[in-house]
């Protein structure tokens, strides 16, 4: 019997190739600070979206799925630029 692997060890075995001079995705803080749902805290599937000490939004592109979630959730266009990382850059899946 082959065993099933949980989504996070699925995760796991992505491989990222991050582009450190140009965020595919940006927020706007000031935007995000007068969200009441905060939807991307709880939509990312990469958990990505994060609320500092302070209650202001922080987001890591690294871990980035490209799934476009966040862009479709956000109602208060709190996310700027959504696009995919530039050619040879973001997620590479390795299990489906």
């Amino acid at each position: 019997m082959i065993a099933r692997l949980s989504a996070p060890e699925l995760l796991s075995k992505n491989k990222f190739n991050v582009d450190e001079e140009e965020a595919h995705i940006i927020i706007d803080k000031a935007i995000c600070a007068r969200c009441g749902e905060k939807a991307c805290l709880y939509i990312c599937p990469a958990v990505l979206y994060k609320l500092d000490k302070n209650g202001e939004m922080s987001f890591d592109y690294a871990g980035c799925l490209e799934c476009g979630t966040c862009r479709v959730m956000c109602k208060d266009k709190g996310i700027v630029k959504w696009g995919y990382p530039r050619g040879t850059f973001g997620v590479n899946y390795r299990c489906g």
